[in-house]
């Protein structure tokens, strides 16, 4: 049993978005509970905007919630304001850009102890992704160069935000699926799930439910790709991955 929390979104859109909706904003409500006020937000993954923009726009949507947003870039000590934090928020954008500043930043064992030992982590998009062992599941550019693709390993899995199995007419590229599958073909027993649009994922201890209403996808070698009902288990993402 572990003393994990986690709340892992597709898409923060809904949540800090122009029209967030009531679904997001509730679910992160029960999800925090009554015992957080202090959540620390790591805004590195924005790339034009600026992440004080980012930072402001959190707080416009988190503020209302009763929360107070600190974030890390405008901390003076890295440690200190993971240490003092009541929960973490990391927020979409470049996967890339995002975990070359967390390493620069000095914070990952950090949150992982913090997180491992019952601190709530949410995240979207990029944010999920950080949250995986690897940032490898990412639908990002690599336009800047971390000195790993390895993250905070809050999850034993890897996320694909913003999936689709949509196909446009006349696009000769791959899918997604296909895409994925190329993934766990080269990578044997790692688990891929694939989150589409509307979606998350909650962690508590060794439980974890899908929300949202829509399914998710599961990919792993040896098996053919499969839709997840919400209302279907999926504890078995959380048991060690097989070799």
């Amino acid at each position: 049993m572990t003393n994990r929390r986690l709340l892992l979104i597709s898409n923060g859109s809904e949540l800090i978005g122009d029209n967030p909706s009531r679904f997001y904003h509730d679910s992160l409500k029960d999800f925090l509970g009554a015992s957080v006020k202090r959540v620390l937000f790591v805004p590195f993954a924005t790339v034009i905007n600026s992440e004080d923009a980012y930072r402001d726009k959190v707080r416009r949507h988190f503020g209302p919630l009763g929360y107070e947003v600190e974030s890390l870039h405008d901390a003076g000590d890295a440690r200190a304001a993971v240490e003092r934090a009541d929960a973490v928020a990391v927020g979409g954008g470049n996967t890339f850009k995002l975990l070359r500043a967390v390493y620069e930043s000095g914070i990952i064992e950090l949150v992982r102890g913090r997180v491992r030992g019952g601190m709530p982590y949410f995240g979207w998009s990029a944010g999920s992704n950080l949250a995986c062992p690897t940032i490898r599941t990412t639908n990002d550019m690599p336009i800047v160069e971390p000195p790993s693709f390895e993250a905070f390993d809050l999850v034993p899995f890897q996320i694909n935000p913003h999936y689709t199995d949509y196909h446009p007419p006349g696009h000769m590229g791959e899918t997604r699926d296909e895409r994925l599958g190329e993934f766990v073909h080269a990578n044997p027993g790692v688990r891929v799930i694939g989150l589409r649009e509307g979606t998350m994922l909650r962690v508590e201890g060794d439980e974890i439910k899908l929300l949202g209403g829509k399914p998710a996808r599961y990919f792993i070698k040896g098996e053919a790709p499969r839709d997840v009902a919400p209302e279907e288990s999926f504890n078995f993402l959380l048991a060690e991955a097989r070799p």
